[in-house]
């Protein structure tokens, strides 16, 4: 019977090789960052940043491209440092997060871009619309443990996209020529990861 046990396990194991290899990690949200940036008035960037998200990774050291990743952000944590600005972002003319609170990120497929750099193609759901997008990433880390025992990495990912694809398409014209929100917005994520045990 020992012997049977053994061959199967074997077995699941030969068959399952990407899930032997990978290990599970969280998002830590108090030391990570979900920002972005978009043009004003066509003379400067206005940044601002999502306060609440969670996210899980399956990292297959043995083999980088079989890692996953899905992201969650809750879009009413928006914020710009001013109210005023973050209602407006709030309402139906941008993210409209009564009808739309979460947008997510969930990978399909993951290539090596270069010396512990990634590209990450996922499908992001924003404003009920779900494209898909190219996450340029540096990472992840090694893994290091910190004072409290828990096993921590960290990466860094960034993209682009043009908001009016997503239906974000509010926008007024200036006297100069131009108009005072960009369409292309840039997306970074400074995240340090969990080790799940």
């Amino acid at each position: 019977m020992k012997r049977i046990i053994t061959t199967l396990s074997t077995i699941v194991a030969l068959a399952l090789p990407g899930l032997a290899s990978a290990s599970s990690w969280t998002i830590d949200q108090d030391h990570s960052n979900v920002g972005f940036k978009v043009k004003h008035l066509m003379v400067s960037n206005v940044k601002g940043e999502f306060r609440t998200f969670n996210g899980t990774l399956e990292i297959d050291d043995k083999d980088v491209t079989k890692s996953k990743v899905s992201v969650n952000i809750e879009t009413p944590s928006i914020t710009t440092g001013v109210t005023k600005r973050d209602d407006h972002l709030k309402s139906p003319d941008f993210f409209d997060v009564t009808k739309y609170p979460t947008m997510t990120f969930a990978s399909k497929k993951v290539k090596k871009a270069g010396n512990n750099k990634l590209k990450v193609y996922g499908d992001l759901t924003l404003h009920g619309i779900t494209r898909e997008v190219v996450l340029d990433v540096e990472g992840p880390t090694k893994a290091y443990k910190d004072p409290w025992g828990n096993t921590k990495r960290g990466a860094t990912a960034t993209t682009r996209i043009n908001r009016k694809d997503f239906g974000l398409t509010w926008n007024k014209t200036i006297e100069a020529g131009g108009v005072m929100v960009g369409d292309e917005v840039t997306i970074s994520l400074e995240v340090e990861l969990l080790q799940k045990k």
